[in-house]
């Protein structure tokens, strides 16, 4: 048995979960079966049974493409280009739209099974079109041409599942729930401060920790209208980078502004920071907060929780099948302006019960201990890749059986 795996993100070009998911289902897949990633870079790696090839994206596409089409063309030149490549192996895995038109390409001229990880779901992130445009849809195209087409679907949870059953033509008997996971080795807490004091960070105070990417899926503008209502004690780390547009960008940098002028203790940390950093980083907030409105999984919330900081989310997709409201952290409900919007329908109502929850926590440090501790066992108990690894080698096997019958 061996697996190909084609993927948008791999290390070290990383700026979301997917790709994080990846890395990681990679190496402990690479334990058990030879494994081979085609990702979009110029990685060139092999490390026992694991082989990594990158594939330019830069230049996969003309220079004069209209720019918000650009994105979408280049992940099929790329496409085109993973199955151009001889492939050897006994089935495909594809993760996230950008490389699921490589996988359709590899499962006809192969004709080996194909499995589409779902990590997210085009029809349900409406503002994608203001970052590509009509573009949007030629990657919702795509996404639906792969996932109906797929021998099997995963769905990194229950809610999700829910949502690909509600939105495609796909049979529930080819859809198979397969939590996301985290390393609890790499991923504990740790004493050294050090990038605290790089960063401006009073270690001798307690503070809120945002980390993500600067998208109106992860509601961090939400998070920046509660500091107002958050104690003035607290500092407030925006761990945030890579705006998705320059709309985004801006709305956030004037959300920002507002907050300092009357507020001091606010630190925007404008890099996507390293594996160490971040980890520096859950390990001394009091609360982390993933304020998302929508959100599959969530694999912050089980890197905060490992390095056993309570956690303060959204109740939303399959961040409740992580976080439970009362012992790791608190879930806060999210109100919708209409079931095919994803803003809240009181947006200040959401700030300020974001902010009352993050409270509650501020105010109480046994508490904030007994929820970190609950996080780490919980992580350890139920998300550790190796189990993951397992169930997903079991799913190639099923289906290579029905594609070669004895």
């Amino acid at each position: 048995m061996k697996a190909l795996l084609l993927t948008r993100e791999y290390p070290p070009e990383v700026y979301g979960g997917a790709g994080v998911h990846v890395e990681y289902l990679s190496r402990a897949l690479a334990k058990l079966i030879p494994v081979e990633v085609r990702t979009f870079g110029d990685q060139d790696m092999r490390d026992g049974n694991l082989v990594v090839r990158g594939h330019r994206f830069a230049q996969a596409a003309p220079e004069d493409a209209p720019q918000k089409f650009l994105v979408a063309l280049q992940a099929l030149r790329v496409g085109v280009s993973f199955a151009g490549r001889p492939v050897d192996a006994d089935v495909v895995h594809c993760h996230t739209w950008y490389a699921h038109f490589g996988g359709l390409l590899v499962k006809t001229l192969y004709g080996i099974p194909m499995v589409v990880t779902a990590h997210s779901l085009e029809p349900l992130r409406p503002w994608k079109r203001e970052q590509l445009g009509r573009g949007a849809d030629l990657a919702a195209w795509i996404e639906r041409t792969a996932l109906e087409g797929a021998d099997a679907v995963v769905a990194v949870s229950q809610d999700m599942k829910v949502d690909i059953l509600r939105h495609f033509r796909v049979a529930p008997e080819r859809v198979h729930v397969i939590h996301n996971g985290i390393d609890t080795e790499e991923y504990r807490p740790v004493q050294s401060r050090q990038r605290l004091h790089q960063y401006g960070i009073d270690a001798g105070r307690p503070y809120v920790l945002f980390v993500g990417r600067v998208s109106r899926q992860k509601g961090i503008v939400h998070l920046v209208n509660a500091i107002p209502h958050i104690d003035r004690e607290a500092q407030v780390v925006l761990c945030a980078g890579a705006p998705d547009t320059p709309e985004i960008a801006k709305e956030l940098e004037d959300a920002v502004r507002r907050v300092v002028a009357t507020r001091d203790h606010v630190v925007w940390i404008r890099d996507m920071v390293d594996r160490p950093t971040a980890i520096e980083l859950y390990s001394h907030a009091a609360v982390f907060c993933c304020p998302s409105l929508y959100e599959p999984f969530g694999i912050i919330n089980l890197e905060a929780m490992a390095c056993e900081t309570p956690v303060v989310a959204s109740a939303v997709g399959g961040i409740p099948e992580v976080v439970v409201h009362g012992e790791t952290g608190f879930l806060v409900p999210v109100e919708r302006q209409a079931e095919s919007s994803f803003e809240p329908a009181d947006p200040a109502q959401f700030s300020r019960d974001l902010a009352r929850s993050i409270n509650a926590l501020l105010v109480d440090g046994s508490l904030r201990k007994a929820m970190g501790k609950k996080g780490r066992q919980r992580c350890e108990a139920l998300f550790s890749w190796g189990a993951i690894a397992r169930k997903v080698l079991a799913l190639y096997e099923a289906l290579v059986r029905i594609a070669s019958p004895a």
